[in-house]
């Protein structure tokens, strides 16, 4: 349990790391902001299309008798919205990482070289279209692996009171994880590190994770919050993933060094 808190403090250093460091805020929303107006759009058009798109998908229903037409096209119709939006929720950081990736790059190499006692970041070595390449197609696998995550829990939700309590809240634990993979995968992929060795590496410490991307999950739920608060989650996340990878930081070194110090004094 004490790993919950300790995910959770990340995602509170990320965010003061970008309000103390207001440059990289200003640039990190830039990427955020335009996939919100896309999924605006998109979703805008939905609402104002989606009865048509039913309509025009169910013709064997055109016969029915009222009111079984209307209750049986108006329930597709919220189904379909309902996964829009699930799906808007999952596809976010994805798609918000891979148009920001120059940016969200950035930002992470500065935190690296801010909190690692000598100064550095790491550095992938590799072309910028080929990491776009790479991010793009770990993004894709994630996205799907979510998709067949949200299918399972949307079917679930159909279960009598389960499906109104437990199945929302594993919902954004799910959510969470894959958040949290997406955000770390900014600074693990500059370590090279697979896509497979990374999900190896989160489950191996589940409750770090959802500390960090279930409250998370929770704010992304409303879109314009979640564009301001990706900054911060870029860093927090970068933080996480140099624990992840037993990587030191100046904190670690002052609190070494001021446990030597109180040693010494007590002989």
């Amino acid at each position: 349990m004490h790993d919950l808190g300790v995910g959770f403090k990340y995602l509170v250093r990320g965010q003061r790391w970008v309000a103390r460091h207001g440059k990289q805020f200003g640039f990190g929303l830039i990427p955020g902001l335009i996939t919100l107006v896309l999924y605006a759009a998109a979703l805008t058009s939905l609402a104002l299309w989606g009865t048509d798109f039913v309509d025009w998908a169910t013709p064997f229903a055109d016969d029915w008798s009222s009111p079984w037409l209307g209750l049986f096209r108006g329930f597709l119709t919220a189904v379909l919205f309902a996964l829009a939006l699930l799906l808007a929720v999952v596809t976010f950081t994805a798609v918000t990482l891979l148009i920001g990736q120059p940016f969200y790059e950035n930002l992470s190499e500065k935190v690296d070289r801010d909190v690692s006692p000598d100064g550095t970041a790491p550095e992938s070595g590799l072309p910028l279209w080929r990491e776009l390449l790479i991010s793009a197609r770990d993004s894709l696998r994630i996205v799907l692996r979510a998709a067949v995550w949200g299918v399972l829990l949307f079917a679930l939700g159909f279960i009598p009171l389960v499906g109104q309590t437990v199945v929302p809240v594993i919902g954004f634990i799910v959510t969470g994880f894959f958040l949290t993979e997406e955000l770390t995968a900014v600074a693990l992929q500059r370590r090279r590190v697979e896509l497979r060795d990374r999900l190896t590496m989160l489950r191996a410490r589940k409750t770090l994770i959802w500390g960090f991307g279930t409250p998370l999950a929770l704010a992304f739920v409303v879109p314009f919050v979640a564009v301001f608060l990706m900054p911060g989650a870029v860093a927090g996340a970068t933080l996480m993933a140099r624990d992840l990878l037993g990587e030191e930081t100046r904190e670690d070194e002052e609190n070494s060094d001021d446990g030597e110090q109180a040693d010494s004094v007590s002989r």
